[in-house]
């Protein structure tokens, strides 16, 4: 539950797409070729990216009612409790620092500059296993963050196609391969 990178000093809201498909002077780090970061339905699944499955059933809650059945369905349960994780980190940061919900007052430097400090300090903690209650709050696995109907729909943002058709391809065959283990060494 660390942050390992972050983009401050644009104005506004930044989608996630919109900071992986940003000028190459960001610095944003790209994996490895034998790696990938998980990224949710509107960012393009391509190398270095790995997506869900659309139309599939995905929020953590859903699979308390009804287990996974399909290798998708299994993969996808992973995926979002993986992902789980990212949003906690979150939860933790925002609970620890309310003051970035209400930050307009000050100068966009001053902004900018608070921000990282927050993001400095709670990784500090983290870092050195201080005894923190938010973290004891948010480090259980069911606090759950849902966002959506359940599933990731066609209809929804319009995914960007960043990268070429074989890197798209590419992510496509690992995801195969990964939801076909899942199905067969997870019951």
């Amino acid at each position: 539950m660390i942050f390992t990178f972050v983009v401050a000093g644009w104005e506004g809201v930044a989608h996630d797409s919109r900071i992986l498909s940003a000028d190459p002077q960001a610095s944003f780090p790209f994996p490895p070729p034998d790696k990938y970061y998980l990224c949710d339905a509107v960012c393009a699944h391509t190398r270095g990216f790995m997506a869900p499955y659309r139309n599939v059933r995905y929020w953590l809650g859903d699979f308390r009612k009804r287990r996974a059945l399909t290798n998708k369905e299994k993969f996808n349960h992973g995926h979002a409790k993986l992902r789980n994780v990212i949003e906690r980190t979150f939860g933790v940061l925002k609970a620890r620092f309310p003051i970035l919900k209400r930050m307009t007052p000050f100068p966009f430097v001053t902004q900018r500059n608070i921000a990282m400090a927050c993001f400095a300090l709670h990784n500090f903690i983290r870092r050195e296993r201080l005894s923190d209650e938010y973290f004891a709050r948010y480090d259980e696995p069911n606090v759950s963050f849902r966002n959506n109907n359940g599933t990731f729909n066609d209809d929804e943002d319009e995914i960007p196609t960043n990268g070429t058709a074989a890197d798209r391809e590419y992510m496509t065959q690992l995801r195969d391969e990964i939801a076909d283990q899942l199905m067969h060494n997870i019951d």
